[in-house]
Order: structure tokens, then C-alpha cells, then sequence
């Protein structure tokens, strides 16, 4: 089976380029708004660590946010949380979908949490600044202060785009995506 991994700035379109490959995609995102809404061992275990800030099952995003934005260590203390319980979820969806051809992987810290092998074909997407800031002011819980904390525990962009094997530059249009998709699918799938 095939890992291909999309990497790249938050909201440079990385979970809409993952879906048009058409293999089965895992997404970190939904899966831990998931986690906040459906884990009560999760739950417990912020509300032990974060008593402040989290108040009720299901967690609220915004109580998270409120506490990421308090103090800077609360970051470290949510991801030391939640991504053993992400790992645990990725690996039923490897175990699940392993006589796929090909997966998808959709993980912001892909990297970062050293998720990556040596066999992953690591894909960058690459997007105008600019086209980004606006994509994120759209947002409706945009919040500047929340993603420069998201940004500090990321690799700079200038690493990933080295570490990747392809780079697809996205202008937002679906049929310039598409087009990519589909050469890196040949590509891919000429050398396996």
C-alpha cells in the first residue's frame, strides 16, 4: 500500500487536494473535532490538565482556543493529549483500508510528529500568501493570535516543501488541481 501524505500552510487547500486523489483519506482535523466531541477519556483528562478553561462534555473548541491563547505551554499540554489518541485512530485506519492500492494522508503535523516513513510520498501544496490570509479571514472563527501559536510548532514551509516529493501549486482552481492530482497519480504509480 501506498502512503502519500499532503503537507503545507494551514488553509492552503491541503484537505480538498487530499479528496481529489480518490483513495481513502484520513483526516486529522475531523478526527479530533471527533475526539472533542465523542471521547470522555479525553474530556477528563483536559479538564484535569486545563480545570480553568474546560467546562462540559463535549469539549468546545472555543474553551481550547481560550486556553492555547492564555498561556503557551497549554499547546504542548493538548497535543500531548490528543495525538497519542490520533495515533491510535490512524493506525485502525491503516489496519483498515491496508489492500488499498493507496491512502491518504491528511495531517497537519505530519512531520512534526514524525509520522512520516521513509516510504511516504510527501506532497506540498503550495498557495499564495495572500490567497491564504483571505481563504482564513473567510473563516468564521478566524483567530490571527491562535494560528501564529499553530504556526510555532510547525516546521517552517521552506522544510516541508524540501522534504516533499512533489509540489503542487495551488491557484484555487479545481481544474489546474485535478490536472496535478492526475500527474502525480501517473507518476506514482509508473515507478511502484
Amino acid at each position: 500500500m501506498i502512503r502519500l501524505a499532503v503537507v503545507g500552510d494551514i488553509c492552503s487547500g491541503k484537505t480538498y487536494i487530499a479528496r481529489q486523489f480518490g483513495y481513502p483519506v484520513f483526516n486529522a482535523d475531523k478526527e479530533v473535532a471527533k475526539l472533542y466531541k465523542k471521547n470522555r477519556k479525553c474530556f477528563n483528562k483536559l479538564k484535569r490538565i486545563l480545570p480553568k478553561y474546560i467546562s462540559s462534555f463535549p469539549i468546545k473548541k472555543q474553551e481550547i482556543t481560550q486556553a492555547i491563547l492564555s498561556n503557551k505551554k497549554n499547546i504542548k499540554k493538548v497535543t500531548k493529549i490528543i495525538h497519542p489518541e490520533i495515533r491510535k485512530i490512524l493506525n485502525n485506519f491503516i489496519k483498515r483500508n491496508k489492500k488499498k492500492k493507496m491512502i491518504v494522508l491528511d495531517i497537519p503535523l505530519f512531520i512534526e510528529n514524525k509520522i512520516n516513513k521513509k516510504s511516504d510520498i510527501i506532497v506540498f501544496i503550495q498557495a499564495e500568501k495572500k490567497e491564504i490570509y483571505k481563504r482564513l479571514k473567510k473563516r468564521s472563527k478566524f483567530n490571527n493570535k491562535l494560528i501564529g501559536e499553530f504556526k510555532k510548532i510547525q516546521l517552517p514551509l521552506e522544510i516541508k516543501r524540501k522534504k516533499s516529493n512533489f509540489i503542487i501549486k495551488n491557484n484555487f482552481k479545481s481544474n489546474t488541481t485535478k490536472n496535478n492530482v492526475k500527474i502525480i497519480l501517473k507518476k506514482i504509480f509508473l515507478n511502484a
